[in-house]
């Protein structure tokens, strides 16, 4: 299934709400991604179709596993991007700015070689060696 960058906005952004309080509702979303009710409604009616988002028992949101899977795997390359960019000197506004438009287009490929060269970066003393 591909999904769309506002599907996949809109989990990252369940996904992260999700981190701060298991209650996570509709308004949350709408509120955090400043969004009207009516658009948080058709986007998460999406989801639930795809099953990737359903709502407990007391209609609160949750990610489905393969939901959380997915957001995790956005979220994941939001934060290394970002922090990447801000490693490079960039402000980190315009480094998540950056990263959010990124990390919906970059290939599984690419990724993966810049998570190894972030590792592997990391590992470097200040002289540049190993």
């Amino acid at each position: 299934m591909a999904l769309q960058e506002s599907g996949e906005m809109y989990l990252e952004t369940i996904y992260v709400l999700s981190q701060k309080s298991e209650e996570v509702r509709a308004i949350d979303v709408g509120e955090y991604m400043g969004f009207s009710k009516p658009s948080v409604s058709r986007a998460l009616g999406l989801l639930r179709e795809e099953g990737l988002v359903k709502n407990d028992a007391n209609g609160y949101l949750k990610l489905t596993k393969a939901g959380e899977i997915h957001a995790k795997r956005i979220y994941e390359r939001h934060t290394l991007l970002t922090q990447l960019f801000i490693n490079l000197g960039v402000d980190e506004k315009i480094a998540a700015e950056d990263a959010c438009r990124i990390e919906h287009y970059i290939s599984d490929e690419t990724f993966e070689a810049i998570k190894t060269h972030a590792k592997d970066f990391g590992k470097k003393k200040p002289d540049g060696k190993a």
